[in-house]
């Protein structure tokens, strides 16, 4: 199968450090070659990749200093798409809404995944217009705001199998593993750990978005002996961070649309102790991957029940439902589900030329 993968630019795939969308692109796509596939990615310049890669710039936008307007890659991105479209029988689309213009008034077969949150009322004119695109969501959860859509089905993300190897959690330590900002809530990750007396370990970005929520929330939480303020960590040091850690803390206070941070802690076998928000109920099994809390007290509870927790069980569970070989064919079925629906209307609207040719010369049109 002959499929074109369309990511967001601010990062490569896969992005260098931070960047969750371009993390799972990477892996898809590096699976579908595996799996046989032709996969031709229009990412940066600086990305890696088996695929073939056609290189929208020369380097991530987030990551270069003289990019002012990253939107103006964006569209010269979709509009090398639209001139190779008909290379492919697939394109698969990650970044949000940007091309359904464009795909709009063409003719070929599509699919667009959803990573980000959708329970905003600025997307709801956008997805009612555009209401005919096959869309991915990565969680159940993620649809709630958005039912009426053509929703194609749900994937949740996957991990290569040999990306992490289960840990020990002899670091004895609590880790918090992705971005400082209100809806993460690390500030309940700090008493979680100041609660149980166990150190905490926080590799986080800070985007400048959150900069004045860091300096003033956060900031002055780090001043205790417990808490240890890494800063962001690559690929490469996530393994020993989160094998090494007694539980992911995971205090969410917003609707997650999955949380890869989870799986790459099931990954190591560590548990997950995570608020009941968004798709936490769909990616962590209550007791076997983790413990699903309402508040920092039941968290303090979980975290004294970390001594009776099979780490060898949970990585069990995230090679049987996380991997990247699941959510690639989970891919590759979707995508021949949506080519023989393009090739049937394809078909229909031949009939329906041919039959109001017919129409016209019997008519004398």
């Amino acid at each position: 199968m002959k499929i074109g993968q369309v990511p967001p630019l601010y990062e490569s795939v896969p992005p260098k450090m931070y960047g969750g969308t371009e993390r799972v692109v990477s892996y898809l796509t590096e699976e579908l070659v595996n799996q046989g596939h032709n996969v031709t990615l229009f990412g940066t310049g600086d990305s890696i990749t088996k695929a073939t890669l056609s290189p929208v710039c020369e380097q991530a936008t987030r990551l270069n200093k003289e990019c002012v307007d990253a939107t103006a890659y964006h569209i010269l991105q979709m509009q090398l798409v639209m001139e190779r479209a008909h290379e492919f029988d697939i394109l698969h689309f990650h970044n949000d809404y940007l091309h359904f213009p464009f795909s709009a008034m063409n003719n070929y077969a599509h699919l667009t995944t959803l990573h980000g949150r959708l329970d905003m009322k600025d997307l709801v004119p956008i997805y009612k217009k555009f209401s005919n695109i096959p869309l991915v969501s990565i969680s159940g959860n993620q649809r709630k705001p958005l039912p009426h859509v053509n929703w194609a089905g749900t994937v949740h993300h996957g991990l290569p199998e040999n990306l992490y190897k289960a840990g020990t959690g002899d670091g004895n330590y609590l880790a918090f593993l992705g971005r400082i900002s209100p809806e993460k809530r690390p500030d309940r990750a700090i008493e979680i750990a100041k609660r149980t007396g166990i150190k905490l370990k926080i590799a986080a970005k800070v985007d400048k978005a959150d900069q004045v929520y860091y300096e003033t929330v956060i900031e002055p939480l780090l001043d205790h002996p417990l808490i240890e303020f890494i800063g962001e960590i690559g690929e490469d040091q996530k393994g020993e961070f989160l094998g090494n850690a007694l539980a992911l803390l995971f205090p969410i206070d917003w609707p997650e649309p999955f949380g890869m941070v989870m799986i790459e802690a099931m990954a190591c076998g560590t548990p997950v102790i995570a608020f009941n928000c968004g798709s936490v109920p769909e990616v962590i099994d209550h007791r076997e991957t983790g413990y699903i809390v309402d508040t920092i007290s039941e968290a303090v509870r979980a975290v004294r029940q970390l001594h009776s927790f099979d780490r060898v069980h949970c990585r069990s569970v995230f090679e049987r439902r996380f991997s990247a070989r699941r959510m690639a064919q989970d891919y590759v079925a979707m995508y021949e589900q949506q080519i023989d629906q393009r090739s049937k209307l394809r078909v229909i609207t031949k009939n329906n030329r041919l039959s109001l040719g017919t129409y016209r010369l019997t008519a004398g049109i």
